[in-house]
């Protein structure tokens, strides 16, 4: 009998794996599926990337391995327009890493920084890969609880110093997935402060950098560690420029740590496709407006969907960011968002993702994708009432 590794078992159970049964189940009875449980942006990649992209494909030197030298142009990029953006001083050599995704390098960081029994101290509720990577790297969890009532931001004078003495990592990610909470530069150089007093590495998870809608543009956790002292960020071109598919992101940050995941990663891939690092350097030095239509798109579906849920009378908060609303579950589901999110999709097709997904302080809530245009979403909150009206009478 084949056995496998048990760094699998604590990746067995999987809430969202569930949910792709349960809409599978729904097809299978003829029910058509409209889904809003992942944060898929359903918004086309705007035609300069495209383009440069298209232009690379006709370019056989192109088409071998790329090795860190060949992607120079990439991150010469990325630390232009980032030095642009943040006003920090970036390395291209020693600064940036390429990355397949955010997911990819947060998940694979874990293997760089941590020993077998290592405590990293992750967002709870947070996003999956965070978790996974600790995980596969032996490590222990220490979750740090998020709060509506603390605007969802980790309380670190709550952390034991036990866990403290064997915690190498901490992990943040403002704008937050799935809480839409965001973070302040005052709260980012607390958390520098802390990192630096218990010699942990502050990773950034930032894919919705540009996903914000009211209030001052979300700051960096470079902005708070200048120096590059304690922390790496990651960034995907993914949300903001609609580029999910192509699987393109960086690192930028501590060269030690740059270095590190790099050793990581050269064991395991080497990097991107050349034309599409040239289509994601095209997204970074156009015109930038070019993400202000994406946002505004958001915004307005944003405003939609609060709306609406809200004449039906499930009223939830307004997010000042992400592409998601994070919505408190009516009675009688408070308990059981897991249950809530099966019973709608089998009676109505419509899938949401359960907060419980996200780590046991999600559970009473489940998150919302905007990821349709407002006459879905408009047929969405139609599926909701008449799910909420069954079970008002049941």
């Amino acid at each position: 009998m084949i056995q496998f590794a048990h760094r699998l078992e604590p990746l067995r159970a999987n809430v969202f794996a569930d949910m792709d049964r349960a809409k599978s189940a729904a097809i299978a009875q003829g029910v058509n599926i409209l889904d809003l449980s992942l944060g898929s942006s359903d918004l086309p990649t705007h035609p300069v990337v495209l383009e440069a992209i298209a232009t690379a494909l006709a370019d056989p030197t192109t088409h071998g391995y790329a090795l860190f030298h060949s992607t120079q142009p990439f991150r010469a990029a990325v630390a232009h327009h980032y030095s642009q953006r943040y006003g920090i001083p970036i390395d291209p050599e020693t600064e940036v890493l390429p990355l397949i995704g955010c997911q990819e390098g947060t998940a694979h960081l874990p293997l760089a920084v941590l020993n077998p029994g290592d405590y990293a101290l992750l967002l709870d509720p947070g996003y999956p890969s965070h978790q996974g990577g600790v995980v596969l790297a032996g490590g222990q969890i220490y979750p740090m609880r998020l709060r509506a009532e603390n605007g969802f931001l980790p309380q670190l004078g709550e952390i034991p110093a036990a866990i403290l003495a064997q915690a190498k990592l901490m992990v943040l990610s403002y704008p937050h997935n799935p809480t839409t909470g965001t973070a302040s530069l005052d709260f980012f150089k607390e958390a520098v402060a802390f990192c630096r007093a218990h010699d942990l590495v502050l990773a950034h998870d930032f894919p919705y950098a540009d996903l914000f809608f009211t209030g001052d543009r979300p700051p960096s956790i470079l902005e708070a560690d200048r120096d590059k002292q304690c922390s790496i960020e990651f960034f995907t071109f993914s949300k903001s420029y609609n580029m999910g598919g192509f699987r393109i992101g960086y690192a930028v940050g501590n060269r030690e740590i740059i270095r590190a995941l790099r050793q990581v990663k050269a064991t395991i891939d080497f990097n991107q496709y050349r034309g599409i690092m040239a289509g994601a350097i095209a997204a970074l030095n156009a015109d930038q407006s070019l993400v202000q239509a994406t946002v505004q798109t958001f915004a307005q579906r944003r405003d939609f969907m609060v709306a609406a849920l809200a004449n039906i009378g499930w009223p939830v908060p307004t997010p000042t960011a992400t592409m998601y609303i994070w919505a408190p579950l009516p009675e009688p589901w408070q308990q059981d968002s897991i249950q809530f999110c099966l019973d709608l999709v089998a009676k109505t097709g419509l899938a949401l993702a359960p907060g419980a997904g996200f780590g046991p302080s999600g559970e009473g809530y489940v998150r919302l994708a905007l990821v349709h245009d407002l006459e879905v979403l408009g047929e969405a909150i139609a599926r909701i009432q008449e799910f909420l009206q069954i079970a008002e009478v049941a």
